[in-house]
């Protein structure tokens, strides 16, 4: 019986396969060889490999254009990224040499949208969608970017409050504003509807009362998205029809309304048997939206998406270093490798999600079943199962070989670096609070200072890689 590591790999999967083949018996990710970065610049590492963004972005343009062609549908398809899933400079530029609209999250986002403006990176004729929470700041600063010409910004209200702060500020131009539906959540959420966007039953009210009659405001999309991605599930349709008729709803009311943006939600390979038919997925939201459209008889909307994780996950990995073999008792043989994995796949902790795992080298020795182990001292930092199978089977190696045991975790571009803190960076920008320290005198009287402010523009971009000639603060 044969009983290597390559030999479970070839007779459970098909391999090579895209983006994995082996040389000389070490493992290569799109071409590019794994021992050489090791040798060059050892381990741990993490690493992009900028032209898989670019692959993503056309594959689902080709695919959305060829249902579009397919089904005579009259709208037409944007891609956008979503900045949240990674704000470094070096991915976003790659984003946006593919020409990308963009999707923003937080008032820091519009920093760095005038930083690669400045650098004549990003066109005003750039679509720039305003999502999240919009605090004062950030408000503030989506005006500011069009009253210096983003004309095609739109900012999609996350509540009816957020009309109210809005209008308040003064602005030259009508103000393309975009409503956001509130999901209702899958059955085994901890709450039923989600508290971003405005609920279903109340949109077409609001937009009557407050937005229909006021020239300032010109409603240009409808914003839906679901948390647990796009996927062939009752659910996921359920959601999608009773966003689409909404949508109808509000075109009769609304001339201006021409766009209906899907949010994110095209999952990303986390093991090697993963399988999901994306043009038959793109084919049905066209296919349905063209049959809803077309019995109501309604223009077809602009298709809007905003993918993050599916733009840039399948271009990152992770590589360790095994150090140390442990075994715990007759079943249990830990793997500790050079880093913590709470610190680097965060999302592998906190929301149990799964990654490609594969060794880089000793693919012809046998394999055994395996626990990975952080070199932190919390009982959480381990990585124990795969999202096929409920264990991990790696290589079996000799400590006392010459060259150690190599891993590496695949498809770990989105999100994993913002979560997990790097350099100071936070999810979706939100700096992190201002830092005060209290103590008592000799007298018993409180004493209070300082001891860091709240994070700044300039400490956020220097982090990820921007040069100092943003637009000013305020």
């Amino acid at each position: 019986m044969k009983n290597s590591y390559f030999d479970l790999i070839d007779q459970s999967y098909y391999f090579p396969q895209e983006g994995f083949d082996l040389r000389d018996g070490y493992l290569t990710f799109h071409g590019v060889s794994l021992k050489y970065l090791i040798e060059k610049h050892g381990t741990p590492f993490r690493f992009i490999y900028l032209p898989k963004i670019g692959d993503q972005i056309k594959k689902t343009r080709n695919l959305f254009n060829r249902a579009i062609k397919n089904n005579a549908y009259r709208g037409k398809y944007h891609f956008c990224y979503c900045t949240k899933c990674n704000h470094f400079h070096h991915v976003i530029q790659e984003a946006l040499k593919h020409k990308v609209h963009l999707e923003t999250s937080s008032t820091f986002d519009i920093d760095l949208i005038w930083n690669m403006h400045k650098k004549k990176k990003l066109d005003k004729s750039r679509v720039i969608i305003h999502n999240g929470y919009k605090s004062p700041e950030y408000l503030e600063k989506i005006i500011q970017l069009q009253e210096e010409g983003f004309k095609n910004s739109i900012v999609v209200l996350d509540s009816t409050r957020e009309l109210d702060r809005l209008l308040l500020l003064p602005t030259k131009y009508k103000l393309k504003i975009g409503l956001r539906m509130a999901i209702n959540e899958e059955a085994q959420s901890a709450y039923y509807t989600s508290r971003l966007g405005i609920p279903h039953d109340e949109i077409v009210d609001f937009y009557k009362e407050k937005i229909r009659d006021n020239e300032r405001l010109e409603l240009k999309m409808l914003h839906f998205f679901v948390d647990s991605g796009i996927k062939d599930t009752l659910y996921y349709w359920g959601e999608f029809k009773r966003a689409l008729q909404l949508y109808i709803q509000l075109k009769r009311e609304s001339a201006q309304l021409e766009s209906f943006n899907l949010g994110g939600g095209f999952p990303i390979r986390n093991h090697l048997g993963f399988e999901y038919n994306y043009e038959y997925m793109i084919n049905e939201i066209i296919t349905n939206i063209k049959d809803a459209c077309t019995q109501e008889d309604v223009q077809e909307p602009d298709i809007y998406t905003e993918f993050g994780k599916y733009t840039v996950g399948e271009a990152g990995a992770i590589i360790f270093k095994v150090l140390e073999q442990k075994q715990q008792n007759d079943n249990e043989n830990w793997y500790i490798v050079n880093n913590s994995l709470m610190n680097t796949i965060p999302d592998a902790w906190g929301l149990h999600e799964k990654f490609i795992l594969l060794p880089v080298n000793k693919w012809q020795n046998e394999y055994g079943r395996a626990s990975i182990g952080g070199i932190s001292c919390d009982h959480s930092d381990y990585y124990n199962s795969e999202d096929l199978n409920q264990e991990i089977l790696l290589p079996r190696y000799d400590e006392n070989d010459s060259e150690p045991l190599y891993l590496g975790f695949f498809h770990t571009g989105a999100y994993q670096d913002s979560i997990s803190g790097y350099g100071g960076i936070k999810h979706c920008l939100i700096p992190s609070p201002k830092h005060v320290i209290i103590d008592r005198d000799d007298k018993g009287n409180i004493v209070d200072y300082v001891y860091r402010e709240e994070q700044s523009v300039r400490d956020m971009l220097n982090i990820l890689g921007y040069e100092h000639d943003w637009h000013p603060e305020g």
